[in-house]
């Protein structure tokens, strides 16, 4: 496996090296002596000849290094404000314009997985691919009962292709953190452990489809966004077939304007459809590059969204969920030493961080940016600003939150080519207000104690043994058992603190305050105090 990864590692070099990407080898220091050795090969300075412009040549270095590196060049093609103009057009390409493979490989792997031949599964099937992704392609067909649909099919020899360069990054990052001081802090291992599971997770079309299905049952009826119906008798975990639909690509921007499409109401629309999906639904696209988006314009002044591709979605932790929203509300009021407490409470930085000096340093990178519009605030900018605080405070990147992030910068590269002029503060704290004011209603506060009533009476009916256990042995064996009882109890609260396990810890703690009371302690206000904790996690906690 190591020489494995050792001729990979020569290998990304040598394409580099054969596109004229001198910079990037000297950049990485990977086999750095080696590369005097490609210098001399005649077929590297002839294609360094023939290549034309430096994106042009990165583009193709890419495309010819496989699917992972080309969804590095898809995620940072939206980031105009962080690329030259040349390379950010170029690499845009990659969204939905890399080569196809052959239309007769793609209906024969077709073929295989329904059983039977295409000419019969569908009344019309179009060999030439409609277009082709890293990962996948998609043809045009109609089914036998008229509708159009588009069949998405995987490229041969996937798996074997990305588990390879899966294997290289996990080296690296084996490497970075045994060996750089940063290393443990960016938790790089589990970064990728969470890249593995989400790209691999693309490669099941059923998956794939499911997420679809889900999304459309989500935005059913909003006019917000549109996601196509799925044919569940056509999929399979290398073949999908979904509906066709016909929307204007969102990096037309030519087409739109001259159909008159109201650019404000479609970049706000975008900030609703994040936010929406992030907290209200917690379950989010997050594969949101233009290649992926469309827009319906029957009503130009009331543009609708259509999303393709879910085969990459997130989700968030509830707890997560939470403290990001109170994250987001506390900078919208800009209440600095709050998001510094949140940060501290959630565990996303050590114990012992002084608040002060945390609170000073978000509001040096947040103050300078609010009341300004989108096209005045680079939160790619800001990005590096908050990973200089997260490095001075040892704050631990956290590998759940790495997909919202790369989702939020897509959404924000979209809004920027849009609409500049959006306030996406303005745009996003009613929706999170809104959220928040329906999370601590008493609608929803009722329908969570239902939810958890089977708990609930579980643990009511382990009270009787509890208290028998307890009020058998001396006095002094039970102050002792009462007193590790109390410290189990504080323990428990720590370790599950993370996993928002709120109603259980909350009938422990009613536990415990019975127990205590049982025992005839003098100090009776411990118990009546156990109580009172357990009755109000048991009522407010599953929503903190």
């Amino acid at each position: 496996m190591k020489l494995r990864i050792a001729l990979r590692l020569l290998e990304i070099q040598r394409v580099l090296l054969r596109h004229g990407l001198d910079d990037f080898v000297r950049a990485t220091h990977l086999y750095r002596p080696l590369r005097f050795v490609f210098f001399l090969s005649p077929g590297i300075w002839f294609e360094r000849r023939r290549q034309a412009s430096r994106a042009e040549r990165l583009r193709l270095a890419l495309q010819e290094l496989g699917p992972i590196f080309v969804k590095f060049g898809q995620a940072v093609s939206t980031r105009r404000d962080l690329l030259p103009a040349d390379i950010a057009d170029e690499l845009a390409k990659l969204q939905d314009r890399v080569p196809p493979f052959p239309g007769a490989v793609a209906r024969a792997s077709i073929e295989a997985s329904l059983g039977q031949p295409v000419t019969q599964a569908f009344a019309e099937f179009d060999a030439t691919p409609l277009a082709a992704a890293s990962i996948a392609q998609v043809h045009t067909a109609r089914l036998r009962s008229g509708e159009e649909v588009v069949v998405k099919v995987l490229r041969p020899g996937m798996r074997a292709v990305i588990e390879r360069d899966l294997e290289v990054l996990r080296a690296l990052a084996d490497l970075a953190q045994r060996y750089w001081p940063e290393g443990r802090r960016l938790r790089l291992r589990e970064v990728v452990a969470d890249y593995h599971k989400t790209i691999l997770d693309e490669l099941d079309l059923m998956r794939e489809a499911a997420n679809a299905s889900q999304l459309r049952r989500n935005f059913a009826d909003s006019p917000l966004l549109y996601v196509p119906q799925v044919y569940w008798d056509f999929c399979r975990a290398d073949v999908m077939v979904m509906e066709r639909i016909h929307g204007v690509p969102i990096s037309d921007m030519e087409r739109l304007r001259a159909a008159g499409t109201d650019f404000a109401q479609l970049a706000e629309n975008g900030v609703r459809i994040f936010f929406t999906q992030v907290f209200r639904h917690n379950f989010f696209h997050a594969d949101m590059h233009p290649g992926n988006i469309f827009v319906l314009i029957g009503d130009p002044k009331k543009p609708r969204y259509a999303a393709i591709d879910f085969g990459i979605v997130g989700t968030l932790d509830p707890r997560d969920q939470t403290y990001l929203a109170e994250n987001f509300l506390a900078a919208f009021d800009r209440d600095y030493r709050r998001v510094a407490q949140l940060h501290l409470d959630s565990g996303w930085v050590p114990a012992g961080t002084r608040i002060d000096e945390m609170e000073s340093a978000v509001r040096t990178v947040l103050e300078p940016i609010f009341g300004r519009p989108l096209k005045d605030i680079s939160f790619g900018r800001i990005l590096l600003r908050l990973f200089e605080i997260s490095r001075r405070f040892n704050m631990h990147v956290q590998p759940q939150l790495v997909l919202l992030q790369k989702t939020l910068l897509n959404v924000e590269g979209l809004g920027r080519d849009l609409y500049p002029d959006l306030d996406i503060w303005k745009s996003a704290s009613p929706i999170l207000r809104e959220w928040m004011r329906e999370r601590t209603s008493i609608r929803t506060l009722v329908s969570g104690l239902r939810a958890h009533a089977p708990e609930l009476l579980g643990a009511a009916r382990e009270l009787p043994a509890l208290l028998r256990r307890a009020a058998s042995g001396d006095l002094a064996e039970r102050t002792v058992a009462a007193d590790a009882q109390i410290s189990q109890l504080q323990a428990e609260l720590r370790a599950l603190g993370r996993r928002g396990d709120t109603v259980t810890l909350g009938a422990v703690l009613v536990l415990g305050g019975f127990m205590w009371l049982a025992l005839e302690h003098g100090h009776a206000w411990v118990g009546w105090s156990l109580l009172a904790a357990g009755a109000a996690k048991l009522v407010y906690g599953p929503w903190r």
